[in-house]
């Protein structure tokens, strides 16, 4: 029997699980033990090579949903499915009647459930404690001079690592805004919204339905990059409820200059942000809805979520859902 002792992370988890594939290790020798974080000094993180094995991005972010639960179980149980994926069937998470999937499935609901309550509590912890970015926003202020105070924000502690405050780009009279949910590396060091492969995608996806960027006034519900060390890369974080509270100021101040005809919120963050934190991307997204922020809000897909596909074929369906919506803007405009 193999004893594999590691810190309760998904990335922890996943370094000795790479281990353990490629040494051919079957799930019945493994015992998984959880050690403090700090006292362990396993496999590094990384995805699952080629070499190793290939297995549906659904399933890591499944994985990763599932490691955030309490049940000492599921390190095992992420572990045989793995295996499964890679020796039996690789459409496993397909079949809604086997036990483990269904399993599977549960926690990473139960996990997701606690962490979305873990957040509500934060972001009320936050809000009690603090009024975040508002001590910083000029009242009565151009865009420009809005965006020169953000500069020196430091209304939650993502300024301590990020290169700059990201600002939004684009006319103060644009009658379309849109926000996303915060920078990326590329963004970070740029210091413009949307200038990366995420921009890329969107550029192609605005010009496909004939809506000029520098039309439009770009901008993201969170102004600093929020990320973690990975070696010489910076993996993106999604920003907590309270880091998007903290920051909503911003958002305000630049929407209360612009005054935009249309929102449209990219992705899951910045709809949450604009349409409040029970609203499911995938259900209701494409709908224009009144807001404070415009009298036509909608959220869609953020340009990253297409390269997030697990195939060229599902980044292609997922382009088509961005196009779409983005062309109901186009005929709303």
């Amino acid at each position: 029997m193999r004893e594999v002792e590691i810190e309760p992370t998904f990335e922890a988890w996943q370094g000795a699980a790479r281990a353990l594939l490629r040494e051919g290790v079957p799930p019945a020798e493994v015992e998984w033990r959880e050690a403090a974080p700090g006292l362990v000094s396993g496999t590094g993180p990384g995805a699952f090579s080629p070499a190793v094995a290939r297995v549906p991005r659904q399933f890591l972010d499944l994985a990763r949903q599932v490691a955030g639960h309490r049940d000492p179980a599921r390190w095992r149980l992420l572990y045989e499915i793995l295996w499964r994926l890679v020796h039996e069937n690789r459409d496993l998470l397909k079949s809604g009647s086997d036990g483990q999937v269904r399993r599977l499935f549960a926690l990473a609901g139960q996990a997701r459930r606690a962490a979305y309550r873990e957040e509500l509590e934060e972001m009320q912890r936050v809000e009690e404690a603090g009024p975040g970015a508002a001590p910083f926003v000029p009242a009565s202020a151009s865009l420009a001079e809005v965006g020169q105070a953000a500069t020196r924000c430091t209304g939650c502690d993502l300024y301590r690592l990020a290169t700059q405050t990201v600002f939004g780009r684009g006319p103060a009279d644009a009658r379309i805004a849109l926000v996303g949910e915060q920078p990326g590396d590329q963004e970070d060091l740029q210091g413009a919204p949307f200038v990366g492969p995420a921009g890329e995608v969107l550029d192609r996806a605005l010009e496909e339905v004939g809506l000029p960027r520098e039309r439009l006034y770009v901008t993201n519900a969170v102004k600093h990059f929020k990320f973690v060390q990975r070696g010489k890369r910076r993996i993106h974080q999604t920003p907590r409820l309270s880091e998007i509270a903290a920051c909503r100021p911003w958002l305000e101040a630049e929407l209360g200059v612009i005054k935009p005809e249309i929102v449209v919120g990219l992705g899951a963050t910045a709809a949450r942000a604009l349409l409040g934190p029970d609203f499911r991307l995938m259900k209701e997204h494409g709908r224009f809805t009144a807001t404070r922020w415009a009298p036509k809000t909608m959220a869609t897909l953020h340009p990253s979520a297409v390269l997030r596909g697990e195939d060229e074929a599902a980044q292609a369906q997922l382009y088509r859902m961005l196009v779409e919506d983005l062309r109901l803007v186009a005929q709303a405009a």
